[in-house]
């Protein structure tokens, strides 16, 4: 064999190395995914965590599907209450409000719908929820989001002192977008795990 086509000690380690990084993102993603299945039950609050609102005012298709298993929540006697948390949008929108309005106009009554318009990020969706249930009594919250979202969700609410945290995924509808939603969240997760949660916000 020609000396030319035998790959040099430093290819070889190079490969070897882009496989462990790619096998490593692999078993992590698989990881955080399973760690973000259901985890259902009776809970004091459901809370919605916010997505995009189109420029007309019409919540995306993402946000939808989240706000839909929050009113399958409702229905089914699980909560008794939804929080809807979100924050003003690059699009002109308040995300809490849209949100609220959607929820209402498909049958929850308005006094069972709760805003939170400065869920800015999940981290603060997350202190702001710890704050309600410490203020009203309650215990246990279950986080409405997608499905590579919960495991960040989980981690944040659990943080920030939630003292029951369960979760609801909303419908799957895989996309060419989760190949950058799911390393996305990888690395958020990571963030979130050592980022620090001040007891002045709770």
């Amino acid at each position: 064999m020609n000396s030319r086509d035998t790959p040099s000690p430093w290819r070889r380690r190079a490969k070897r190395a882009l496989a462990g990084l790619v096998g490593g993102a692999l078993l992590s993603s698989g990881a955080l995914l399973l760690d973000g299945r259901d985890r259902e039950g009776p809970a004091d609050l459901a809370v919605v965590l916010g997505s995009k609102v189109h420029e007309s005012g019409v919540p995306s298709a993402l946000l939808c599907d989240r706000l839909d298993r929050a009113l399958d929540l409702y229905r089914e006697g699980r909560v008794r209450r939804v929080l809807v948390s979100g924050a003003l949008g690059r699009e002109g929108h308040q995300e809490a409000d849209v949100m609220a309005d959607y929820l209402i106009r498909r049958g929850i009554p308005p006094q069972a719908v709760l805003r939170d318009p400065e869920g800015w990020t999940t981290f603060h969706t997350a202190l702001h929820t710890s704050e309600l249930l410490q203020r009203r009594g309650w215990s246990r919250a279950i986080a409405v989001s997608s499905y590579y979202h919960q495991s960040r969700c989980r981690l944040a609410f659990t943080r920030a002192g939630v003292p029951e945290v369960l979760t609801a995924r909303a419908r799957v509808r895989p996309t060419p977008r989760d190949l950058y939603s799911i390393p996305r969240e990888l690395a958020g997760w990571l963030y979130y795990a050592l980022r620090s949660y001040p007891a002045s916000d709770l």
